[in-house]
This record gives structure tokens, sequence and C-alpha cells, in this order.
């Protein structure tokens, strides 16, 4: 029988705890939860009496609710308030018809559907917390055991001087640092009140409007806004924005592993399993279907990005169109960024790395990635053009004659004569030639343990 949802790439793009907080009966309690929520604030003004309180609070189950009439009642409301606010009204009278007089008193769709999404919101991003925490620390772990590990920088997609793959990875490990910095930012913001009633102003409240919502944002646990935000979208396209950094940046981590899974470099491998990477034709293969994720992440993320900017310029006090297409845009948002941190936290822990053969790569253009600390060695004796131009003319002859660049320099006169045969070796050492390396790694490290703490 098939099934009636869309489960077959699920498992492979989207973490099951983040699909747990967007699914249906996720979204379902998100709005329960604040109008259990208003119950309690209401009575607690005493604009409510305590004994309607239980009824409703009751009735706040998700499970109680049949998904596929909401579904269908929907296509006709315009929203999923409407239709539940409904349902939970005739469960309510079900049990007394004095306190379904008091559901949803003096609230609108919109701030059940907006306070329900920012309670799903923070769930969410506890889970983002929580994986962007274990990436860096893998990361961290992985850094400082490669800090000191040559391999080539590749720049153009040709090889250029060497790098550390220490030193790559720190810089994966900084945006993921600085990514939690941001989220750790922005959460004052983003975890705020939705309650405005028909148009803002909350005046079916009258005087108890205030101390409602004040009682309201104790109950939820969530700041109170300046005022509500039924057409003002920036807490939530901040949100996108944070979520289209960090797709981007585990984008970046799989496109350099998967480059340097390639069969022609053959460095750094995701961690090997049974049935995993294989071809469904060629035995020899080992792709990188993690990094696929990370990548295919980052490539959708702005899209959903960009849709969640167009929504932003919303008609006056409630929005045509522009509020619903980002009912499931944000949600996927934080569905693909989860997936891809899951995969990450596959990966990095585990990565295969070759070191020898990133050292036989370091070596393919026989020395001549090296050519720059030749040239600048000598440029302290005999000045940089002199010494740019000699260098280049060994380059070119060691091109020509398919010798490696340190018999060619050995061989020219003008070079030893400046530079003795132990220099030359230690010059085209690509161990030695890794500049700042460490200590971009180290300051990597301490600026996760800082954060960490």
């Amino acid at each position: 029988m098939n099934s009636p949802s869309n489960q077959l790439f699920d498992s492979y793009f989207t973490a099951p705890a983040m699909r747990a907080v967007f699914c249906d009966r996720g979204r379902v309690q998100g709005m329960l939860d604040f109008e259990a929520a208003l119950a309690r604030a209401e009575a607690n003004v005493g604009l409510v009496p305590r004994d309607a309180v239980a009824s409703i609070v009751a009735a706040c189950n998700a499970e109680l609710y049949d998904y596929a009439a909401l579904a269908q009642a929907i296509t006709s409301a315009g929203n999923s308030a409407i239709p539940l606010v409904k349902a939970l009204g005739k469960r309510v009278a079900a049990q007394s018809s004095e306190a379904e007089r008091y559901v949803h008193l003096g609230a609108t769709s919109q701030d059940a559907m907006d306070s329900g999404l920012v309670l799903q919101l923070r769930a969410a991003v506890e889970l983002l917390e929580r994986d962007l925490a274990a990436l860096g620390q893998a990361l961290a772990v992985q850094a400082e055991r490669y800090a000191d590990t040559p391999l080539a920088g590749r720049t153009w997609l040709q090889q250029a001087t060497p790098v550390t793959l220490g030193m790559k990875l720190a810089g994966v490990l900084g945006a993921v640092t600085r990514h939690r910095q941001r989220l750790a930012e922005l959460k004052p913001r983003l975890f705020c009140l939705q309650f405005g009633g028909a148009s803002g102003s909350l005046a079916a409240l009258g005087e108890q409007a205030w101390p409602v919502v004040e009682a309201l944002a104790g109950e939820l646990q969530l700041n109170l806004p300046d005022q509500p935000w039924h057409t003002q979208r920036d807490r939530l396209v901040e949100f996108a924005s944070l979520l289209g950094l960090i797709a981007g940046s585990l984008g970046k981590l799989g496109r350099d592993l998967s480059l340097l899974m390639q069969t022609e470099a053959g460095e750094v491998f995701e961690p090997s399993a049974p049935g995993k990477g294989g071809s469904s034709t060629m035995p020899h293969k080992r792709n990188p279907v993690s990094a696929a994720v990370l990548i295919g992440a980052a490539t959708r993320a702005p899209g959903l990005v960009s849709t969640m900017f167009a929504a932003m310029p919303q008609e006056h006090e409630r929005s045509l169109g522009l509020w619903h297409a980002e009912w499931e845009t944000l949600p996927e948002l934080c569905c693909l960024v989860s997936g891809a941190l899951q995969q990450a936290l596959l990966v990095v822990p585990g990565l295969e790395v070759d070191a020898a053969r990133m050292r036989e790569n370091l070596d393919l253009t026989q020395g001549l990635v090296l050519a720059e600390a030749v040239s600048i060695a000598l440029a302290q004796r005999i000045g940089r053009d002199a010494a740019h131009h000699l260098v280049e003319q060994c380059c070119r002859q060691a091109v020509k004659e398919g010798a490696h660049l340190r018999a060619v320099l050995g061989a020219n006169l003008e070079v030893t004569a400046q530079l003795s045969a132990a220099e030359l070796d230690r010059l085209l050492d690509p161990a030695h030639y890794l500049g700042q390396a460490r200590r971009w790694v180290d300051r990597a490290l301490a600026e996760h343990q800082q954060i960490s703490r």
C-alpha cells in the first residue's frame, strides 16, 4: 500500500527529531499550547472563570484531533487556526458549555499560528544548538589531530602552496562557532509572543488587555515584543537567514570533502560502512553520500531564504498570501539544515585521512608549488625582481625537462651561490612552508572553547 506522505527522502535530508517538531502534530500542538496558555492567563487576571480553564486545557491535546479533517477544512478557512479553534470549541463544549464561551477569547487566528510557530522554533533551536555544539567539538578534535598534516592548498582548483588539513577543518570550525554565536544573539528577538487580536490593538480585551499580555507571555515563557508583529516579519527572516548561512557553511564542508574524495586526489574520505556510497552498477565506487546532502541543502536553502525575504512587505495589519508563503518555507529550512547537520556529524568524527597520499600529491608538480618559498628566500639576497626572474626560469626548465625543481635549482650556479643544499632541501619541504597554519588552528580552538564554556 502506498504511503500517503512523502517519506522516501525524509531520513536522508532531515533529522527525525526536527521532523517531529514540524510534523502536523507539532504544528497543532503549538497552537493548542497557545490556547491553553491564553485560558490560564485570562483566568489569572480574572477575565475567565477559573473553573472553565480545566476543560479548555484538557482539550488542548493534539492527539485528540483529526488532521485529515483539519486539512480539508483549511482549504475553505484559509489557515489552520480557524478550523482548529472550531474543533477545540466543540470538544470543550462537550464537557462544559460555559467553558466553551471563553475559548480563544480576544485572540485572532494568526496569534495562535505565530505563537505556536515560535514555540516550535524554540524546540528547533534547541536541536540546532545541540548539533552545532557537537559538530564544533568534532571539528575541534580533528583540527587538532591534523594541525600539522600538510596537504596541497588549492586555488582556482589548482595546486597552490601547502596548507594543513587541520587548518582547513579549523576554517569550518570557525564558521560553526560564529553560527553558534549568532544563534545565541537572535534568540531573545525570535522567542517573542504574538498576541494582537484582530488588528493588533487588542481592543476586544479592553482594560484587561495588557495584564493578559503579560500573563500570557509568562505562561509561554516568551519575551514581550514592542508590539504585535503580524506583518513585521524581520524576526523570522533573520532566523531564516542564519539557517541559510549554516547550510552554506555545511555545503562548503561537503564540497571540499567531495573534491578530496575524488579518485585523482584520494586524500580524505567519508567513513566507510556496509552499503554506504556504493554504485548500482560499478562495484568499485565509493560515493560521497553525506557530502551530497550537505551540498544539496546548501543549494536549496538560498531559494527558501529568498522566499522569506520576498514575503516581508506584507500589507497593512494582516497579510494576504505573503504570510501564507512562510508556512512551509521556514519549517523546510529547519528540516534541511537539521539533515545536513546530522550528515556532518556522521562524517567529521570518522574522517579517513590518507596523509601519505597528501604528500604524494604535493609532489605532483615536482616542487613547483614551493617555488614561492625559494623566490622569497632568494629575494632577501639578490632582490625581488632578480629572484622572481631566476626562479621563474628554473620552473620553466623543470617543466620543459620533466625534472624536479630541486634538481634544476641545485644545478643552477646563480642559485647555489646564494642557497646551500640544506637550505634548498628545507625550502622545498612542504612541512617547512606552512606559515601560520598552526596559529589559525589554535585560534579556532580557543574560540570554540570559549563559546562552549
